[in-house]
């Protein structure tokens, strides 16, 4: 988590009823805890952050149970959340998913406009999609700061998604670029974004590099869950989070094929996971009778457990996403100490977060290279073994395993 001096400098204007002079900011972003989302759990953690710096803060977002407005007082701060009530949507869906995402982001404004117009500064998240089309017309007429967390790039996640880009989507990312250039500042969550970001000429002095951190605290006294029920001499790779859209998954399902039937097949695979992907994935591991076990995402109090259960994490991006999407779950996995498996271009930050943070052993390889993947599962077997599951030796620390 950052110090104070890393933070965007908020002018001091407004006075909180009975309270000396504060600067305000509106937090919005889309599910907050207790529901599932990686967006939502760090948005609450770093509206805590402002708050504790002496800020008066409100958080604005979603949840699948009943409207409610609770306060915090943190230190000389204060925090308002509210969580606003909607129905999850299905992203396979994309009439429904349009028709969500424009109710949802009229909702939010209407019930946030009272708040809005008394802030200083609104700092919104990349989700849910296309609030920027909201939120900065709206911005003539408030001319408050705007700050531009950019969690995830839309329209361009779903025109990395298809294989042509119809003339109305086309029109909805030049639009998206015109409303982006007239934001105040953006904070990216890595290099790879902060590149995106230039190209579409965003000036590098109004772009800010703040990374999430770790979800959870993880130390050496983290308790691990009950593994699940497995042949005993197997090796657990979890998959945690989301496995959608953006995450390639047909080159580990075809590499874990081969490590199951023409290799040792030790390593077996934790699902605990949602996404537009898992469905297929675990239709795939079906049809191939690959043994793997599978279970919902655990609720924030025992991530930290989860993730030091397993022997190894798994984690794959798509290379068309590069840059548009970084997945959140790295910090935990880094965090956890345990060993990593990246399936995915070394130009995504999550190459560089796990080749700078780990002690641990990471591998990466190149989406498409099965080969290079079965021969990956093979070798962190190996590591998982011969180390006791704990460390590697540090030059066997870092390995990008290729056959091309």
């Amino acid at each position: 988590m950052q110090n104070s001096s890393d933070q965007t400098d908020i002018g001091r204007s407004g006075v909180g009823a009975g309270r000396e002079c504060q600067a305000r900011l509106v937090y919005v972003c889309d599910w907050l805890p207790p529901d599932y989302g990686a967006v939502g759990q760090y948005s609450l953690l770093f509206a805590r952050e402002r708050a504790a710096q002496g800020m008066d803060v409100v958080l604005g977002g979603l949840t699948s149970r009943e409207s409610s407005v609770s306060e915090e007082t943190i230190g000389k701060g204060r925090l308002k959340i509210i969580r606003i009530r909607a129905e999850p949507y299905e992203k396979g869906d994309f009439s429904r998913r349009l028709r969500w995402t424009v109710g949802t982001n009229t909702r939010l404004i209407l019930k946030l406009w009272r708040h809005l117009r008394w802030t200083d500064e609104i700092l919104f998240t990349g989700s849910p999609p296309l609030f920027l089309h909201w939120i900065a017309p709206l911005n003539v007429v408030l001319r408050k700061k705007l700050t531009y967390r950019i969690t995830d790039f839309h329209p361009e996640c779903l025109m990395a998604a298809r294989k042509t880009v119809p003339l109305w989507l086309a029109a909805l990312y030049r639009l998206t670029v015109f409303w982006r250039r007239r934001v105040s500042s953006f904070e990216a969550l890595g290099h790879d974004q902060v590149d995106r970001l230039v190209k579409i000429g965003i000036p590098m002095h109004r772009i800010q590099l703040k990374r999430d951190p770790s979800p959870v605290e993880i130390t050496s006294t983290t308790q691990p869950l009950a593994r699940p029920a497995t042949d005993p001499r197997s090796l657990l790779i979890l998959y945690s989070g989301n496995w959608g859209i953006a995450h390639d998954y047909r080159t580990f399902i075809e590499a874990y094929r081969r490590h199951h039937q023409e290799g040792s097949g030790r390593i077996v695979l934790w699902l605990n996971a949602v996404g537009a992907a898992v469905s297929e994935v675990q239709a795939a591991l079906r049809a191939y009778r690959l043994p793997y076990v599978a279970a919902k995402p655990v609720p924030l109090d025992r991530l930290a457990g989860l993730l030091v259960t397993p022997d190894a994490h798994l984690i794959t991006l798509s290379d068309d996403f590069v840059g548009f999407v970084l997945p959140s779950k790295v910090h935990g996995c880094v965090a956890s100490g345990k060993p990593v498996l990246f399936v995915g271009s070394e130009r995504s930050d999550v190459h560089a977060l796990c080749t700078g943070g780990m002690s641990a052993a990471y591998k990466r390889v190149d989406v498409g290279d099965v080969p290079g993947c079965v021969a990956a599962l093979e070798g962190l077997a190996e590591l998982i073994l011969e180390t006791g599951n704990v460390h590697t030796k540090a030059s066997l620390r870092h390995q990008s395993y290729s056959t091309k």
